[in-house]
C-alpha cells in the first residue's frame, strides 16, 4: 500500500498560504460574534485496520502527523494525499475557552464529517453522529473548564463499500473511473466553536409571503425563561423597514410585514438584513445573531415552475463541486464565489448540485449573486434494500432540509439521482417517505424525488438523455403525442407504483449534453465522457447548439435543462470548463447557445 505524504516544504507552503485555511464565518445566514474557529493544522493518523480504539487513540495528546482541517486527508491541500482506501482516522489538537465566555453554552459545530465519527474530549465521550454531509453540534459545557487547556479527539469511519452510507460519486473502486471520483474521508467543512446563552436561538424557519407582504418566522429556543422576548428587525441597508417584538415561544411563528417588499430574483437578488435579539425580562439582550432574507415565492402552476408568480426558464449547469486540490472541499470561499461566476458567464441562471451536499457558504453566494439552486442528495452509494441503508439516508437528509431551507436560491429539492434499482415496494416506500418528509420540513418548494430513473412520487416529471443529435433528441423527447418517458417506468406489474408522465405537471430534462469535445481535451488514458466525441471546437458548438435547440423548441411542453456540465471533474471530460476551473472554448458563444429564447419566458 501506498502513501504520499507531502513533503514539509510543500506543507509549510500550504499553510502559509492560507494563514488560516477558510477563515470566514462558515454559516454566514445565522452568525453570532462569539465563535472560534478551530481550521488548521491538527494532528493526526490513518488508521486503515480501524483498530486505534483499541490502542486508547482517545486518548492521545498527539499523533504521528499533521493535517490541514478542513481538508480531507485524500486532498493535496490537506498535506496527506493518501488516495486509497481509508477506514478510519483520527484528529487531535488542544482547545481553550475563552475567559469572556463564562456562564455561556459552549457549542462545538462541524460542517461535515464523512462518516461515522466519535467526539472525546479529556478522554471522555461526548457523542457520536452518523452521516457525512450533514452539519451537526455538540454541547461541551460540561466537558470543559473556562480558561482551562483540554484535549479534543475526533475519531471518524468510513466504508463507501458496504451499502449502508449514501457516497455520492466517490468511487467504490480502487481507483476513480468513469463519472465516480476520489473518496472523501473525515473532516472536510469548517470546525468551528460558539458561545451561547442558555435562552439562545437555535434555528428559525423563514418563509417569504410576497402576496401577502410578509415574512413568517418560525423560532426553535435552546430554552427560554418567563419574560423573554424575541425581537425581529428587517433592514434596507441602513433603513429599518419592520420591526416586531414578542413574547418567546417555542415553535410559534412571528409575522413581520414589510410594505412594498422588494423581490429576490436572479436579475436583481436582493436581499434584506434581517436582525433576531432574545431579550430578557429586563430588556437585557441575551442573544443576538445576524441573518438576511430574499423574499421570493417559488411554486407550480399547470407544466410551469414559477418564480414570484410569473413562468421561469431553468436554464441549469449540473455542478459536483469537485476540486483539483481540496476534493469535496472548496480551496477558499473566493472558489465558490468564482465558480457561481463561471456558470453565469456561460449563460446559466442556476444549478442543478450533483450528488453532493454543497456547504452552506455556496449558498450565500448564491443567495448573493443571483443563482438558482436544485438541491442534491449524495444518493449513490447506498443499497436501499438494506433496512439501515433508508435509515441512514432519511435521518441524514432530513437534516440537510432544515439546514438549508431558508436560502432564497434555492428553488427545487432532488433527494435521490436516478434509481435504477429493480422497483420494489421496499424502494418505493423510501421514495414516498423520503417525498412526504422533504415536503412536511420544507412545504415551499417542489420536490423533485427522482432525477431520471424511477419517477414514483414527484412535483414534477424530469428526464436524463444523452441522444447527441439534436434531430433525434427533438423527436425523442416528444413524438406522436407522447412525452418521453422517464426512464425506469414500467408496465405497472412490479411490486411499486410508478407514474406516467400525463403532461399536466412541469417537465424538465435535468441531465442532457455531456458533449466531449477532442480538440479541447486531447484523448488521455482513462478519458471519459458521453458518446462519440465532438471533434474540433467548431463541431462542439454546432452540436450544442443543436441540442439545446431541441430543448428550447419544446418550450411549451418543456420548462427547464440541465447541461452535463459545469467543469471536467478528474477523468471525466464533458465540462464547459477544464477541470482547473481555466477556459475551454469561446465562452461569449456558449453563452449564447444557453440562453437561447424559449417561447413563453421572458428571461
Amino acid at each position: 500500500m501506498k502513501t504520499r505524504i507531502l513533503s514539509l516544504v510543500a506543507l509549510l507552503f500550504a499553510v502559509a498560504s492560507f494563514a488560516q485555511p477558510r477563515a470566514e464565518y462558515p454559516r454566514p445566514q445565522f452568525e453570532r460574534e462569539s465563535w472560534i474557529n478551530l481550521n488548521g493544522e491538527w494532528s493526526f493518523t490513518l488508521d486503515l485496520a480501524n483498530t486505534g480504539a483499541e490502542r486508547n487513540y482517545y486518548n492521545s495528546k498527539g499523533f504521528d502527523s499533521k493535517i490541514i482541517v478542513p481538508f480531507a486527508p485524500e486532498s493535496k491541500l490537506s498535506g496527506i494525499g493518501h488516495t486509497e482506501f481509508i477506514n478510519a482516522v483520527w484528529y487531535q489538537r488542544t482547545i481553550q475557552i475563552p475567559a469572556d465566555w463564562v456562564g455561556k453554552r459552549v457549542k462545538l459545530n462541524f460542517g461535515a464529517v464523512y462518516y461515522k465519527s466519535e467526539l472525546y474530549i479529556d478522554g471522555k465521550f461526548v457523542g457520536r453522529h452518523y452521516g457525512g454531509s450533514d452539519s451537526f453540534s455538540y454541547d461541551i459545557t460540561a466537558w470543559v473548564s473556562d480558561g482551562k487547556e483540554h484535549n479534543l479527539v475526533l475519531h471518524a469511519e468510513s466504508d463507501v463499500r458496504g451499502g449502508k452510507q449514501p457516497a455520492g460519486k466517490q468511487s467504490s473502486r480502487l481507483n476513480s473511473y468513469g463519472c465516480f471520483y476520489t473518496r472523501t474521508t473525515g473532516i472536510w467543512q469548517t470546525v468551528w466553536m460558539e458561545a451561547v446563552d442558555e435562552s439562545a436561538l437555535e434555528r428559525v424557519q423563514v418563509f417569504t409571503d410576497i402576496d401577502q407582504n410578509q415574512i413568517v418566522v418560525t423560532p426553535t429556543f435552546y430554552g427560554y425563561k418567563a419574560g423573554d422576548k424575541f425581537a425581529i428587525t428587517v433592514k434596507d441597508g441602513e433603513k429599518v423597514v419592520a420591526k416586531t417584538e414578542v413574547g418567546a415561544s417555542q415553535g410559534l411563528p412571528v409575522v413581520v410585514p414589510v410594505k412594498k417588499p422588494k423581490l429576490w430574483t436572479p436579475e436583481n437578488p436582493f436581499l434584506y438584513d434581517v436582525v433576531y435579539e432574545v431579550k430578557n425580562a429586563a430588556g437585557e439582550v441575551m442573544d443576538q445573531v445576524n441573518s438576511y432574507v430574499g423574499m421570493r415565492k417559488v411554486h407550480i402552476d399547470g407544466t410551469k415552475i414559477m418564480l414570484n408568480n410569473k413562468p421561469y426558464y431553468q436554464r441549469l449547469v449540473l455542478d459536483q463541486g469537485f476540486y483539483p486540490d481540496g476534493v469535496w472541499t472548496a480551496p477558499s470561499d473566493e472558489a465558490l464565489k468564482h465558480d457561481i461566476a463561471m456558470s453565469k458567464d456561460a449563460g446559466f441562471n442556476g444549478a442543478r448540485l450533483h450528488q453532493k451536499v454543497f456547504e452552506e457558504r455556496f449558498y450565500y453566494w448564491a443567495d448573493k449573486l443571483g443563482y438558482l439552486v436544485w438541491g442534491e442528495m449524495a444518493s449513490w452509494g447506498k443499497n436501499s434494500s438494506l433496512p439501515e441503508s433508508g435509515r441512514n439516508f432519511l435521518s441524514e437528509w432530513s437534516n440537510i432540509v432544515v439546514r438549508d431551507r431558508n436560502h432564497p436560491a434555492l428553488v427545487v429539492w432532488t433527494p435521490f439521482n436516478e434509481e435504477w434499482a429493480t422497483p420494489t415496494a421496499e424502494m418505493g416506500r423510501l421514495l414516498t417517505d423520503a417525498y412526504y418528509m422533504t415536503r412536511q420540513l420544507d412545504p415551499s418548494r417542489p420536490v423533485n424525488t427522482v432525477s431520471g430513473g424511477l419517477y414514483a412520487i414527484s412535483d414534477f416529471c424530469t428526464t436524463h438523455s444523452y441522444n447527441q443529435n439534436g434531430e433525434a433528441l427533438y423527436k425523442q423527447l416528444y413524438s406522436d403525442g407522447k412525452f418521453y418517458q422517464p426512464q425506469g417506468a414500467t408496465d405497472g406489474k412490479s411490486a411499486m407504483i410508478i407514474l406516467h408522465y400525463d403532461g399536466k405537471v412541469p417537465y424538465v430534462v435535468d441531465e442532457f449534453g455531456g458533449i466531449k469535445c477532442a480538440e479541447a481535451n486531447p484523448s488521455k488514458e482513462n478519458a471519459w465522457g458521453y458518446g462519440d466525441a465532438a471533434q474540433t471546437k467548431e463541431d462542439f458548438y454546432k452540436r450544442l447548439e443543436s441540442l439545446v435547440k431541441a430543448i428550447t423548441d419544446h418550450s411549451d411542453k418543456i420548462c427547464g435543462f440541465c447541461y452535463t456540465q459545469l467543469t471536467d471533474v478528474e477523468q471525466e471530460q464533458n465540462g464547459v470548463y477544464y477541470f482547473d476551473r481555466k477556459s475551454k472554448f469561446d465562452m461569449e458563444r456558449v453563452k449564447a447557445i444557453f440562453q437561447m429564447k424559449a417561447e413563453g419566458y421572458e428571461q
